[in-house]
C-alpha cells in the first residue's frame, strides 16, 4: 500500500503518545491492521486487529471495573455498572482513539479506505481495544494499567459525577447486557384522550415478560418511566 511508510511513521508516533515502547513491534503492526487490508495481503501480512480487539476489551473492562471498584467505595453495583458501561462505550473509545489520532493509522484495505474508514466511530474504537489488547501482550497489566488511566481517567470522573446523565432507557439496556441477558423490549399497551390530549401506556418486556410499565404524554416519556420502573425491579 502506497502509505504504508506515512502510516508506519505515525505509529511510531502513537506508541509514544501513549508512552509505550513494544518490545514485539509486530503487536503494534496487529493492532492497527483491519481485516480488510489483510485480506488484501494474505502473503505479506501475518494477522489482523480483532483477536486483539477481543483481548483489549476483557482487560480494559477488568482494569476499569478494578478502578472504580477501590475509587468509588460508596457505590452499590448498579452504579460501578453505569459507569463503567459509560467508559467502555463504543463512543467513548472512539473519542479516545481520536485523541489519539488513531484512524491516521490504520492498515486499511482499499475499500475500506475508500468508503472513509479511517473516519468511522467502530473501528477507532475497536483498534483502541486493540492497542490495548497489543499492550498487554507486550508489557503485561503493569503495561496496561498507567495506559488505561493516562486516557480513561477523566471519563471515569465525569461519568461519576454524571449520575443521572444517561437515560433511564440506555441505563436499563446497559445493565441488562451486563448482566448477559438478551435486550429490553418496548410494547404500546394503550393510548388515550384526543389527539391534542393523549396518555400513552407503554410496557417494556424481557424474555417475553413485562419488567416495567410507564405512563406519560409521550411514547417517549412513557417508555422512560417504564424503564425507571424496570430498574427499580431489577434492584438498579
Amino acid at each position: 500500500m502506497e502509505n504504508s511508510p506515512a502510516i508506519s511513521a505515525r505509529s511510531a508516533s502513537l506508541a509514544a503518545q501513549v508512552d509505550y515502547a513494544f518490545r514485539h513491534e509486530q503487536l503494534l503492526r496487529e493492532a492497527l491492521t483491519h481485516k480488510s487490508y489483510s485480506n488484501e495481503h494474505p502473503d505479506t501480512v501475518p494477522g489482523h486487529n480483532e483477536r486483539l480487539e477481543f483481548l483489549g476489551d476483557a482487560v480494559l473492562d477488568m482494569v476499569i471495573s478494578r478502578r472504580i471498584f477501590l475509587d468509588y467505595p460508596q457505590l452499590p453495583e448498579g452504579e460501578l455498572t453505569r459507569i463503567r458501561a459509560e467508559v467502555v462505550s463504543e463512543p467513548a473509545l472512539a473519542a479516545v482513539g481520536r485523541r489519539l489520532g488513531i484512524g491516521d493509522c490504520l492498515w486499511l484495505g482499499r475499500g475500506e479506505e475508500k468508503s472513509g474508514g479511517r473516519h468511522k466511530e467502530s473501528l477507532i474504537a475497536n483498534a483502541v481495544e486493540a492497542l490495548l489488547g497489543a499492550i498487554f501482550l507486550d508489557g503485561g497489566l503493569e503495561a496496561v494499567d498507567p495506559v488505561v488511566d493516562r486516557f480513561f481517567a477523566a471519563a471515569t470522573d465525569q461519568a461519576f459525577r454524571r449520575k443521572s446523565g444517561i437515560d433511564y432507557k440506555t441505563r436499563l439496556q446497559e445493565v441488562l447486557q451486563a448482566r448477559q441477558c438478551s435486550p429490553p423490549a418496548y410494547r404500546l399497551v394503550r393510548a388515550e384522550g384526543p389527539d391534542h390530549d393523549r396518555t400513552y401506556t407503554i410496557e417494556v418486556l424481557h424474555g417475553g415478560r413485562g419488567i416495567g410499565m410507564g405512563t406519560g404524554v409521550t411514547k417517549k416519556a412513557a417508555s422512560q418511566q417504564a424503564a425507571r420502573q424496570a430498574l427499580e425491579a431489577l434492584g438498579e
